[in-house]
């Protein structure tokens, strides 16, 4: 940029500021938000369940089958499908 674009643009510097900082806010929840490992250690946990007999066979087809609809979401995102 030169410099008659940056004195003419410096107004709008707070506004570029805070448009940079929201899309690092929005990078890192999605950073957070696709990551399979709590996915990966909630169907360990729930498998865990099952074997001590906390939990009926039920009850873990229905929350495995919510596990696995999320990676499958989670995986369509690292794809760029999303």
């Amino acid at each position: 940029m030169g410099l008659l674009t940056q004195l003419v643009t410096l107004p709008l510097a707070p506004v570029r500021g805070v448009a940079w900082v929201m899309d690092r806010v929005i990078e890192a929840a999605e950073d957070e938000y696709y990551d399979p490992a709590p996915v990966h250690r909630a169907l360990a946990e729930l498998e865990r369940q099952l074997l001590a007999g906390e939990m009926d066979e039920e009850t873990f087809d229905q929350r495995e089958d919510e596990l696995l609809d999320r990676l499958d979401e989670i995986q369509a995102f690292q794809r760029g499908e999303l």
